[in-house]
């Protein structure tokens, strides 16, 4: 009877514990990663509003088509659509590589996921990305943090290394709600560890089976009155054709 009463309290106790055991960094990421992306091919609306201390002083829109590969990461071919002036352009990220194509003189120039696209926001900003195929994560512990509605909110903290050059920054500290998975904040980093930019994911709402941030504050490392504001909405499950995510289809493309 002792023996069987020593076995259930070591059940309860062993097993219990490995039911509440932390999830992985992997897992933490993975589940951040599908809140933030709908898991599908998806088109999306991205409007960037540029601030310097306060005040505007630069906006834009682009449209966004972003088509799921078989390998989890996304190819997202972008169209700006404001202003005027920048009306039919396009950008595509397929892979490692970049490209921007200008209708005016119908030539496609490579880029760096790094250069800026509007205020803080850069290339790799706008380009639909799944961090866990491109970062290392490590848990580097629990912290209370206030997010984007300036509420406190208890998260894991993640430590998120490049596993490649061509990626948009060389490392990341990600802060991600415990309760819900949700990205609350994240910090950019160079290569230098410089620290470009800090970024806080606010304003979720339900968009293609999940409640998703709509909002992005980005905010520069070293100048905290630049500040851009990128807004997602018009979210929309899409077949989109892989000829489209080639940089030769460029100058045939036409948004249906």
């Amino acid at each position: 009877m002792m023996n069987i009463l020593k076995f259930a309290f070591a059940v309860l106790v062993f097993g219990a514990g490995s039911v509440c055991a932390a999830p992985t960094a992997d897992e933490i990421l993975a589940a951040s990663d599908a809140i933030r992306n709908p898991g599908r091919s998806f088109s999306v609306t991205v409007t960037l509003t540029d601030f310097q201390k306060g005040r505007q002083v630069d906006t834009s829109t682009l449209q966004s088509y972003s088509r799921l590969q078989v390998d989890g990461q996304y190819s997202s071919l972008v169209r700006f659509v404001l202003p005027a002036r920048d009306l039919g352009k396009l950008m595509l990220k397929n892979g490692s590589d970049m490209w921007f194509y200008d209708p005016t003189n119908k030539a496609s120039v490579r880029l760096s996921p790094q250069q800026r696209l509007l205020g803080q926001a850069s290339n790799g900003d706008v380009a639909t990305v799944n961090l866990g195929k491109d970062y290392r994560p490590t848990l580097l512990g629990e912290e209370e943090v206030q997010n984007g509605e300036r509420q406190v909110r208890k998260a894991y903290k993640l430590g998120l290394v490049a596993t490649s050059p061509d990626v948009t920054y060389a490392s990341i500290e990600m802060w991600v709600d415990i309760e819900n998975s949700r990205p609350i904040k994240a910090r950019f980093f160079a290569e230098s560890s410089k620290l470009l930019k800090t970024v806080y994911y606010r304003k979720f709402q339900s968009q293609l089976g999940a409640d998703r941030p709509t909002e992005s504050v980005i905010i520069d490392g070293l100048d905290p009155q630049a500040v851009t504001l990128m807004r997602f909405s018009d979210y929309a499950a899409r077949n989109i054709p892989e000829t489209w995510m080639q940089r030769d289809y460029l100058p045939r493309f036409q948004p249906n």
